[in-house]
């Protein structure tokens, strides 16, 4: 879990004041785990803390929340209906956008108590070594202190398509951490008119031409509306490189496209790098049980492959 400041600074750009909620520590059984995050406005949250009567009422005491910070201790027994048999410490922060400023840093290290003093010498060590061995430190409550790392998506995602499969594809993968997702289509109405924090969209008349422009690293999904137009980013993407990249697809299509990236000169190997089909034909073909798929898929590679060596079976 992360600090995520993107999802913040849009919040606060809509609502004005937000709460931001996170839990800063666990002791026993809990349902989320240490550094679970919503954020929560007047008639509205996003994100969540495990759900049920903590969820709750901590959103409840958030909207109400008069301080700048506050942290509480809940025990999760049966005065609040839930059966956890744990107990969670809450950090809740109120954000209007003057608050916005400094976020700006890898890690995020700031007192939760009142009078703290400098920064504690336990806090201080945790930041050092965490920056020797080139890693960030995960969220945690040291000394009276809250240390989150900053959200960096560690894996550029292009999704090719705002159609139905498109558009689902963006509503389960938006909200995952990992993903920083450009999302590209051939004209502005062809995306919906909300579109999740966080997604770059663009509206490109020819999409290939973007090809060039993707990091040698990124997945690319590929879903459009055109069966030329997914050749030709199949046939680009092999050019250009990438981490991975699924396309959409019947085993009749897959056999078509094979033959006809051969034509264009890819040899064997290179084509076995593409994923045809995607998702999870378990799951059925609604758009976002293939999404539903696809992310699974995508956050567990070794599946992944066990699933592109049965498809060649």
């Amino acid at each position: 879990m992360a600090f995520d400041v993107s999802a913040l600074r849009a919040a606060v750009a809509a609502h004005a004041r937000v709460a931001r909620v996170v839990v800063a520590e666990v002791r026993g059984s809990s349902p989320r785990e240490v550094g679970a995050v919503m954020l929560v406005w007047q008639g509205g949250q996003s994100g969540t803390i495990g759900g049920g009567a903590l969820e709750f009422q901590a959103a409840e005491a958030a909207r109400r929340q008069q301080s700048p910070r506050s942290l509480t201790a809940h025990a999760l027994g049966p005065d609040l209906g839930q059966c956890c048999g744990g107990a969670v410490t809450l950090l809740t922060e109120i954000f209007t956008a003057a608050e916005l400023e400094g976020l700006d840093a890898d890690v995020i290290a700031r007192p939760v108590v009142a009078d703290p003093g400098p920064q504690p010498l336990s806090v201080s060590r945790l930041l050092a070594t965490a920056r020797a061995q080139g890693q960030r430190p995960g969220p945690q409550l040291v000394a009276g202190w809250m240390v989150e790392p900053v959200r960096q998506p560690r894996h550029p995602l292009w999704i090719w398509g705002a159609g139905h499969v498109g558009r689902a594809m963006v509503d389960v993968l938006a909200p995952l951490p990992d993903f920083e997702i450009t999302w590209i289509d051939v004209a502005e109405d062809r995306f919906p008119e909300s579109i999740a924090a966080g997604v770059t969209h663009i509206p490109a008349q020819t999409p290939e031409r973007l090809v060039a422009h993707a990091p040698r690293e990124a997945h690319h999904l590929i879903l459009t509306y055109s069966h030329q137009l997914d050749l030709t980013l199949c046939h680009r993407l092999l050019e250009h490189g990438f981490g991975f990249a699924g396309l959409i697809g019947s085993k009749t299509k897959w056999a078509r496209f094979r033959s006809r990236l051969a034509a264009l000169g890819h040899g064997r190997g290179e084509i076995d790098r593409l994923t045809c089909p995607i998702g999870r034909p378990e799951l059925g073909k609604h758009p976002q049980a293939i999404a539903i798929g696809v992310a699974a898929d995508l956050m567990a590679p070794g599946r992944r492959m066990e699933l592109k060596k049965e498809h060649r079976a």
